[in-house]
């Protein structure tokens, strides 16, 4: 009888392994145009102020003819606008919560006031409205907004609760990079979804600890999608926008292309690469040269994520054809990129005078053995301090790390020097089983000892479940005040 049960409990995790890998490599039939997020409407206040409004409703949208799925989105019924504001502007984003629960929006990537940031202590009821404003100190950069309520922020983004927020400033503009949005300076959003029906499918797979996996992608809330280029360059705006799936993206027929910026912005001069990993939250600026009358599919290939285990029921195993580019018989001239993109990162280099190292251990359970805790702050930094952060998983399973209000330098990467790719200023970071990371970052306020911002693991259903942690700000001498265990309703 034992004998029998283990032979059907080998078969049937040998059928769920069989079963776990995904691949849509050469099925997708590239039928639909990819679908472009219209730039948001703003006005600009008596006071110089640029005002913007979101409004969080809920909805119904025709991804496939003929069958219309429940949804969420801003201003629309699925994602929402791209907002976009320049450096040294002074924003204000009216929030309206249309749904019938209580959500936030969190500015994924802004260096902004604690209590503008949008995190768990930010919740906006239904019916209820929020207006945060801040002054936009930060370079140009690809940044995005998408709710953050705690125990609920998986549920919410996959509904479709996402936008891109861009961030101009005078010397990225000078550059000769593509910049006419939506034609040569696309955003690119990638989600990956399963439907039952007409519905979305959020179900977790059996042994996948990684959260939700999909069966298909989709790019700005477009199936199978293709873009139309119209010049010799084209710059790609990529954003993970999955709750747990990491993607390797390269081009099906192993094109090199230029990795101009990383999450917080450009980097110091272009750097050539045929993959390039994103995990959920991190986001990457991509310029890719095109033939005229030629075609290319954006790809996610597998990467190695630890042990086999980890490999295929984490997704790694698994590949996408994500989306079609096709290049008109005739192109506009582009220019070649310079070989300068920024004089320096605006990011700490760890060599200067460090107030503080710590140390986060990473596991599902939560970090450094401890789950979330709304009421219990967990490190209190100083004001105009640079400190060393390790990261480090102790788990088998994928994690990354997100960090509010700052952008980092990674200076190691398991002991050594990072590879290209994470060598830009970051606010989140791919951390697999058995990977240690160490980061430098400068927290230049402003102080609020009662407002924390968060750190937390950006794949959703991890964050969900406690794997995150709380900080304040506060000024030389001071200490940490008392947060509510309960939410700032607005």
């Amino acid at each position: 009888m034992i004998a029998v049960l283990i032979g059907g409990l080998a078969g049937t995790v040998a059928w769920l392994y069989a079963r776990a890998e995904v691949s849509t490599v050469g099925e997708v039939d590239f039928a639909q145009r990819l679908s472009v997020p219209a730039e948001a409407k703003s006005r600009v206040a008596k006071d110089g102020t640029r005002v913007f409004d979101l409004d969080m409703r809920a909805g119904e949208t025709e991804f496939r003819p003929g069958q219309k799925t429940p949804t969420w989105g801003f201003n629309g019924s699925y994602l929402g606008p791209t907002l976009r504001a320049e450096r040294g502007e002074k924003v204000r984003v009216n929030v309206d919560n249309g749904l019938e629960e209580a959500s936030t929006v969190h500015w994924h990537g802004m260096h902004l006031p604690a209590r503008m940031d949008g995190g768990p202590h930010q919740m906006v009821e239904p019916g209820g409205s929020w207006s945060p404003q801040w002054k936009i100190d930060q370079p140009a950069s690809t940044l995005w907004y998408h709710p953050h309520p705690h125990g609920k922020t998986e549920q919410h983004v996959q509904k479709g609760l996402a936008g891109m927020f861009i961030l101009d400033d005078k010397k990225a503009a000078k550059l000769p990079l593509p910049d006419r949005y939506g034609v040569n300076d696309v955003p690119v959003m990638v989600q990956d979804v399963r439907f039952d029906g007409a519905k979305f499918d959020h179900g977790h797979g059996m042994m996948q600890n990684t959260g939700f996996l999909g069966d298909r992608t989709m790019v700005n809330g477009t199936l199978a999608p293709y873009h139309q280029v119209k010049d010799e360059a084209i710059r790609l705006r990529l954003l993970n926008a999955s709750t747990a799936r990491v993607y390797n993206f390269g081009f099906a027929d192993d094109r090199d292309f230029a990795l101009v910026g990383t999450d917080g912005g450009l980097l110091e001069k272009p750097a050539e690469m045929n993959r390039l990993k994103l995990s959920p939250g991190e986001r990457a600026e991509v310029v890719v040269r095109m033939k005229p009358g030629e075609r290319t599919v954006l790809r996610s290939y597998p990467y190695e994520a630890g042990d086999f285990w980890s490999n295929r029921f984490g997704g790694a195993d698994d590949s996408f054809d994500v989306m079609e580019l096709r290049a008109d018989k005739q192109l506009r001239p582009a220019p070649e990129l310079p070989d300068r993109l920024a004089d320096r990162l605006e990011v700490p280099d760890g060599k200067g005078e460090i107030a503080s190292e710590r140390s986060f251990d990473l596991q599902t359970s939560g970090i450094n053995g401890k789950p979330m805790k709304m009421d219990r702050i967990d490190a209190t930094v100083t004001r105009g301090s640079t400190e060393i952060w390790n990261v480090r998983n102790i788990d088998g399973t994928q994690h990354n790390f997100h960090v509010h209000d700052v952008q980092f330098r990674i200076l190691e990467l398991n002991g050594r020097r990072p590879p290209e790719h994470l060598r830009g200023p970051k606010d989140t970071v791919f951390v697999p089983g058995g990977t240690t990371v160490k980061l430098a970052l400068s927290f230049t306020g402003p102080a609020d000892p009662d407002v924390p911002y968060m750190y937390h693991c950006h794949l959703l259903a991890h964050e969900d479940g406690g794997m995150m942690g709380q900080f304040v700000v506060v000024e030389p001498g001071q200490g940490a005040g008392k947060v509510p265990g309960h939410h700032d309703h607005h």
